[in-house]
């Protein structure tokens, strides 16, 4: 991918908002003695108190944002999710927790649905770092659900102990990544410096901890990277996961995302890795850009979930694509049962179910991982198929 011919301008406020960040990141270049990693920058430039993508008050959902996520395009996907999580709250009872819940419309969605099944949550938690979000959370729940918010608490760290079932749809492509570049024998990283008036990459020799990680994966692959080779690396994965599981006593976490098994990521064609940015619906793969402005994430490496989980007492309960999961949570039931609407209304929900389904669309593309906490029990998300295997 490369960046495209144009993008749409930028205000001279939110320039000006850039600049700002740019140079924060500029200090850090200087206080690394003129080198910042990747994941240092991911990390400032979407997270920075104030500055960062996440941290200011930019709209990023919708049609006047940056992306558009599946609760966003059709109201099909967070009812289906609550299908699961009704047969989780069903046998054991408890609490949701959302991470990074958007716009809060799935927060919605679930939280309607779960109420026409007399399956409601305790409590639904939801942890977001993003204080404009959780502005439009509130305000999208107090208008969709009334009735409802009182059951909704918003965090600013995990719980200490919890059960019932952990969701987060998009969060794990935002968690900041390692990259790394292979020069012959050699792995170094690739970082951010200040070059020639403007943010550039550079690379040093990687460190034990990235080097350990990617020979790994070369071992894992059955596969000596090409010189030349680059992609990213998810070092946080594991201590990420460690803390959810540490506090989830017992039940499921469901993760959804865009993203693929090892094997597949680290596929010797795959040679410029999955960095993907999102700015005004447009994407391409330069994050040094429109720093603060556009969102950056990557591609989830959904072996490296399964080994995080299995190493934090959890087991994979299954793995499989959004499509799958979706029909196994019954999307298909929920749109027969809209068959008294009107025709216009029946052709729109049909489209948006054909977004969150088809192989073209989100389909495929997203994928779905579930990890059990004293827990082992099928899920319904799995039924239809069941991909685990291929992790």
């Amino acid at each position: 991918m490369s960046l495209p011919s144009s993008l749409p301008e930028a205000s001279a406020d939110e320039l000006a908002h850039s600049d700002r960040l740019t140079t924060a990141i500029c200090k850090a270049i200087d206080t690394h003695k003129g080198w910042l990693s990747f994941e240092q920058f991911m990390q400032m430039a979407l997270y920075e108190p104030g500055l960062g993508y996440y941290s200011a008050g930019a709209r990023k959902l919708g049609a006047d944002g940056d992306f558009v996520t599946a609760p966003e395009i059709s109201p099909l996907f967070g009812r289906s999710l609550a299908r699961q999580c009704a047969q989780v709250l069903q046998a054991i009872g408890g609490d949701i927790l959302e991470l990074g819940a958007g716009s809060g419309v799935m927060a919605a969605d679930i939280l309607g649905e779960l109420a026409a099944l007399e399956l409601l949550p305790q409590r639904y938690f939801i942890l977001e770092v993003s204080a404009d979000l959780r502005e439009r959370q509130q305000a999208t729940l107090a208008e969709r659900v009334p009735h409802l918010v009182s059951r909704v608490k918003w965090l600013d760290a995990l719980p200490t102990e919890l059960t019932g079932i952990v969701i987060a749809n998009e969060v794990l492509d935002a968690l900041p990544v390692q990259r790394f570049v292979i020069r012959g024998n050699q792995i170094n990283s690739l970082g951010v410096t200040w070059q020639l008036g403007r943010l550039d990459w550079s690379e040093v020799r990687a460190d034990a901890q990235l080097e350990a990680a990617v020979r790994h994966v070369e071992k894992e692959i059955g596969l000596a990277l090409p010189d030349g080779y680059s992609s990213e690396i998810n070092l946080r994965l594991g201590s990420w996961i460690a803390g959810i599981s540490n506090a989830l006593q017992r039940g499921v976490m469901l993760f959804v995302d865009y993203g693929l098994p090892r094997a597949q990521y680290y596929s010797a064609e795959r040679t410029r890795g999955t960095l993907l940015c999102h700015y005004r619906h447009r994407f391409h793969d330069d994050a040094l850009i429109h720093v603060g402005l556009q969102d950056i994430g990557a591609w989830v490496d959904f072996t490296a979930v399964a080994e995080a989980g299995v190493a934090n007492d959890c087991s994979v309960l299954g793995y499989n694509t959004q499509a799958h999961f979706l029909i196994g949570c019954g999307i298909d039931k929920l749109l027969a049962g809209l068959a008294e609407q009107g025709l216009e209304s029946r052709l729109q929900i049909g489209k948006q179910a054909m977004v969150l389904t088809l192989p073209g669309e989100m389909g495929e593309r997203f994928k779905t991982i579930a990890l059990g906490k004293n827990w082992d029990a099928p899920l319904i998300g799995y039924s239809v198929r069941d991909m685990a295997a291929s992790l």
